[in-house]
C-alpha cells in the first residue's frame, strides 16, 4: 500500500470517528472552541452573563514557567472587561483534580502579567472544568469556588475563581441544556445557537470534515513523533549512564542539546 492509499484509508477511518465525537471529546472540543462565537456562547451560559463578549480566544495554549515546566490549556479566552477564562474539558477525575486547577491558574497568572507591571494589574481569572461526571463528589451540577476569609465569610478579593460543571447532571435550566448539547453526537439534537452551528460545520460540511481529518492526522503524526522521541530519550539515559556528556549524546541521537539537558536534569531529580 503506497502513501496516498494509506492516507485515504486513514481519512475514511477519521470520518467514521468524527461522527461519534461530542464536545466532551478533547480533539473535537478544541476545534469547537476555536470559533469565537461558539466559545462566547458557552461562556455566557456558564457565567450567566448574556452581555459577555469574547474579544480573543485561543486553543491548545502552551504556558511555561521559568523552570521550563509547562501546561497546555484547552482554551483561553479574554472578554471585553479584561477577564481571562480557561475552559478545560476533562474526561477523568485526575485531570480535574483541584490542584490541577490551582496549577493552571498559577501558570496563567505568571504568563499574563507583563514584565514591570504591578501585581494589582493581574486580571480577574476563571478556571472552568467541564467534567464527564461529578469530579468533586458534592452532587452539584455546577460548583463555584472562591477564596474567603474564614472568620467573617467575606471574599479575599484576589479575583481568582474556579468553576466545576458536571456534564452528567441536568439542572432543568439553560446550563442543563448546554450540558446535553455537550454530550450528543449530532447537531440536530442540539438547541439552536452558535455551538450547534459550529458542531454542524465540523461534522456535516465538506470544509469542516476536511479540517477535522487534517487535525486528526496531525495528532496521529504527533503521536508517532512522540514515540520516536521517547525512544531517543531512553537512548540518552543509557548513554549518560556510560558517562557521555550531554553534547556527545545530542550529537549521536540528533536532538537539540537543550532538550537533552532537560531530559538528563529530570532524570537526576527523579533519582533524588
Amino acid at each position: 500500500m503506497n502513501q496516498e492509499e494509506t492516507m485515504l484509508l486513514h481519512k475514511e477511518r477519521y470520518k467514521k470517528t468524527i461522527k461519534n465525537l461530542t464536545v466532551m471529546s478533547d480533539i473535537f472540543a478544541r476545534n469547537v472552541f476555536k470559533d469565537k462565537k461558539a466559545c462566547e456562547y458557552v461562556l455566557r451560559i456558564i457565567m450567566e452573563d448574556k452581555d459577555l463578549t469574547v474579544i480573543n480566544n485561543e486553543t491548545q495554549v502552551d504556558f511555561r514557567n521559568m523552570h521550563g515546566r509547562g501546561v497546555v490549556l484547552d482554551c483561553v479566552a479574554k472578554d471585553g472587561s479584561g477577564r481571562i477564562f480557561n475552559v478545560e474539558i476533562q474526561q477523568d477525575d485526575e485531570g480535574a483534580h483541584p490542584k490541577r486547577a490551582r496549577y493552571n491558574l498559577g501558570m496563567m497568572d505568571s504568563n499574563v502579567l507583563d514584565t514591570g507591571k504591578n501585581f494589582d494589574k493581574l486580571p480577574e481569572t476563571y478556571v472552568i472544568f467541564v467534567t464527564l461526571k461529578d469530579a468533586l463528589g458534592h452532587g452539584l451540577p455546577i460548583a463555584h469556588i472562591d477564596r474567603i476569609i474564614r472568620e467573617n465569610g467575606k471574599e479575599f478579593g484576589d479575583e481568582e475563581h474556579f468553576i466545576y460543571v458536571d456534564s452528567s447532571k441536568d439542572d432543568g435550566g439553560e446550563l442543563g441544556r448546554l450540558m446535553h448539547d455537550f454530550r450528543v453526537k449530532e447537531a440536530k439534537e442540539m438547541q439552536a445557537g452558535a455551538l450547534k452551528d459550529r458542531v454542524h460545520e465540523l461534522k456535516e460540511t465538506e470544509k469542516g470534515v476536511e479540517h477535522m481529518c487534517k487535525e486528526m492526522e496531525a495528532l496521529r503524526l504527533e503521536g508517532v513523533e512522540e514515540g520516536r522521541m521517547e525512544e531517543k530519550k531512553a537512548v540518552a539515559y543509557s548513554l549518560a549512564d556510560r558517562k557521555m556528556s550531554a553534547e556527545e549524546i545530542a550529537e549521536i541521537i540528533k536532538v537539540n542539546i537543550e532538550t537533552v539537558k532537560g531530559w538528563l536534569a529530570g532524570s537526576v531529580s527523579a533519582a533524588r
